[in-house]
């Protein structure tokens, strides 16, 4: 066979640098982004935000207040019955999106006249560099927001103590996790902090860690620098007013007996302590107040706050979703760099693909916020009776919904309904807590899982505590209420909403 030279033509789609930053910023959270837009404005001169009065973005507006509970009427017309929940339809491939978003900037190019745009737009919002001292941001309050460990120093500093004492003191909490647990015996951190020396130095060191640690636990939060969570849950009850469930409460906690609490074995501890189940009841009361996790709240990811990208607003037309402006960047083309660039006779290539990463950055952020706003007023749209109603009237709906009607990809809608968030009446959501499948109802209509469990979620609020529901009651009383649902749905559901089944919520 002979070697040959052919000719043939073909059609193919080229990810271009442009396209896939377009994609990667479209996925990013507001807090990635903000990163995102700090790192390229340290490292391209042709980058920079808009400062002024003019286009200083304002403090996030109020959520409005939740409306009055629907009637009841409204609530059973919106109830259906019950599907698994919308699986996540998988991820198309990226030559489809670059199509959609190829086709989508088409519509604002226009020619020569294209960069021109690029370089006047600013989008309305919050500065991405912060660079303005009279503004704040809430992400860099909880930043600063101090630590466990720096807590318990602060009360430390206070005291007068000696040497010896302050160090063990600071090495009690040095050693502390972030729940506040000391998981060390003085001994054993002892050996760890002296491992060279002799025995009797080790146990001078051992006691004066066990003084310290008393120290520790007498700080602010209560049960902190506790061993285990029996010696945690005892160290807050000897803060309370002496009382007889305050001390049955500690008998079970010193003794290891949660798990019986837990499982509200009464007989079993009816025959350890000698007391009748109400004395046993309210001990168990007692305990259910306290804090497993002392330090929980000074943890990172506790601080960590959700600022939603999206706002839903009450007009005269309905509810409308807009853009949140404290996340929205004000970015922009120094007009000043680009000009001598283009006067240059010979511009460096280095300079002029810094020129055309900025332009196209400020394009692709553009194209990201429009999209979202694009995406969740088609959701607000949709579900116009849950920004009345709240989560029982959710209508079921599903990514492919959303895409045929903006004409875009399954794959996109999942892009921009991950970790971007709306405010709504009813709280600060994800925007994927707006999908979910639903099947049809013995009335004619539908609903969602999201309903469902808002309706399994309220039936367990309203039982009655002495004698809760259990998972065949609460089918037949959505049964009652038009929704078909199988039992084993129904604990589905409930072990979603994080409840316990009926004999562990059983308090009377």
């Amino acid at each position: 066979m002979k070697p040959s030279l052919n000719l043939r033509l073909s059609q193919h789609l080229a990810l271009t640098p442009q396209l896939q930053q377009s994609i990667r910023l479209l996925q990013l959270s507001t807090i990635e982004l903000t990163q995102e837009i700090d790192a390229l404005l340290e490292s391209n001169p042709f980058l920079e935000t808009e400062d002024g009065e003019d286009g200083a973005p304002g403090a996030v507006p109020e959520t409005p207040e939740p409306p009055a509970p629907p009637a009841a009427e409204h609530v059973n017309s919106a109830v259906a019955d019950v599907a698994d929940a919308a699986p996540e339809p998988p991820a198309a491939e990226l030559q489809l999106e670059a199509q959609e978003w190829t086709a989508s900037a088409s519509e604002t190019d226009h020619g020569a006249d294209a960069d021109a745009d690029v370089d006047s737009w600013v989008s309305s919002g919050k500065s991405g560099s912060g660079s303005d001292d009279a503004e704040f941001d809430a992400l860099d309050i909880a930043a600063e927001r101090i630590g466990l460990r720096d807590h318990l120093r602060a009360q430390l500093a206070g005291l007068v103590l000696s040497p010896t004492d302050r160090a063990a003191a600071e090495a009690i909490i040095d050693s502390l996790d972030d729940d506040g647990y000391l998981a060390e015996t003085p001994a054993e951190l002892a050996a760890a902090l002296a491992p060279e020396a002799g025995a009797e130095e080790q146990e001078e060191l051992a006691d004066a860690l066990a003084t310290a640690l008393r120290l520790v636990q007498s700080f602010d939060p209560a049960g902190v620098a506790a061993r285990d969570l029996g010696d945690c849950l005892c160290l807050q009850l000897e803060r309370q007013p002496p009382c007889p469930e305050r001390e049955l409460a500690r008998q079970i906690c010193r003794g290891g007996h949660l798990d019986l609490v837990a499982r509200r074995d009464w007989r079993k501890l009816e025959r350890l302590f000698n007391a009748d189940e109400p004395a046993l009841r309210r001990a168990q009361q007692c305990i259910a107040r306290l804090d497993p996790h002392p330090g929980g709240a000074w943890r990172a990811d506790a601080a960590e706050p959700v600022t939603p990208d999206v706002i839903a607003r009450k007009t005269a037309q309905g509810w409308t979703a807009q853009l949140n402006p404290e996340v929205m960047p004000r970015l922009r083309v120094n007009q000043i760099y680009a000009d001598a660039l283009r006067r240059a006779r010979e511009g460096g290539q280095a300079m002029q693909g810094q020129l055309q990463e900025a332009r196209w950055f400020v394009k692709n952020v553009q194209q990201r916020f429009d999209t979202i706003q694009r995406v969740a007023q088609t959701i607000v749209d949709r579900q116009q009776r849950f920004f009345d109603f709240g989560p029982v009237a959710m209508r079921p709906m599903v990514l492919r919904e959303i895409a045929d009607e903006l004409g875009l990809h399954e794959s996109t809608i999942s892009r921009v309904t991950t970790q971007k968030f709306m405010a709504t009446p009813f709280g600060t959501v994800e925007l994927k807590y707006f999908f979910g499948s639903g099947l049809s109802t013995d009335t004619g209509g539908n609903t969602s899982s999201t309903a469902v469990r808002e309706l399994i979620r309220r039936l367990v609020a309203e039982e009655n505590n002495a004698k809760p529901l259990s998972d065949s009651e609460l089918a037949e009383r959505l049964t009652q209420q038009g929704v078909q649902v199988a039992r084993r749905t129904v604990a589905k559901y409930r072990e979603a909403l994080r409840i316990p089944p009926a004999n562990l919520r059983k308090t009377g």
